[in-house]
């Protein structure tokens, strides 16, 4: 007997349109929403909970979490040790991995990259500026319980001081540099360093 069946009878609607079905356990007890099994990895450690939602293209892999009342649908991939919980939203092309954290009314969306150390729980700390440079790509900086504030950015991950100094290495003086150099004052009166809470 399987560890859980799909309850046809208890439906929601995902944001994205997509039916989901409440998960039975071989208990009785009831678990999250699926819109079909395909959306288990049965080698994750991967949880999803309490009234949580994944929907759409999206996944949920590695030891990630996502919980309480939390979204996560359209191609957004959440990995690793991230959680996502309260009432957050992580959708479209946006990824949440490392020991990342969204959660309280925070929306990571569009191409956004939250690694690391990153402390998402207000749309305001998370900022995401593109395309930028040689390679139109999107910088994503996120409040950071290590580094204060991270920025990611293609392969680059690392504080603002590292980003500053890998532009001015790859840029210099340069529009490019110069385009990198005004995000980075943009993000500045953003995103507020993460604090203990």
């Amino acid at each position: 007997m399987p560890a859980y069946t799909l309850d046809t009878s208890d439906t929601v609607t995902a944001p994205d349109g997509a039916t989901l079905y409440r998960i039975r356990y071989a208990d009785g007890t009831p678990g999250g929403y699926l819109q079909s099994t395909t959306n288990l990895d049965p080698a994750s450690d991967a949880r999803v909970f309490g009234d949580a939602q994944v929907s759409g293209d999206a996944q949920v892999s590695g030891g990630a979490q996502v919980s309480g009342d939390a979204q996560v649908f359209g191609d957004a991939w959440v990995y690793g040790n991230a959680r996502v919980y309260g009432n957050a939203q992580v959708y479209g092309n946006a990824q949440v991995s490392g020991d990342a954290r969204v959660y309280g009314n925070a929306w990571v969306s569009g191409d956004a990259q939250v690694f690391g150390d990153a402390r998402v729980s207000e749309p305001p700390h998370c900022l995401t500026i593109g395309p930028l440079g040689s390679r139109a790509a999107i910088l994503t900086v996120c409040r950071d319980s290590t580094l204060g504030i991270s920025y990611a950015t293609g392969c680059f991950f690392g504080s603002r001081e590292a980003f500053l100094a890998a532009v001015e290495a790859t840029h210099g003086d340069s529009p490019i540099g110069n385009a990198y150099a005004a995000a980075v004052m943009l993000a500045d009166h953003v995103v507020p360093p993460y604090t203990q809470e």
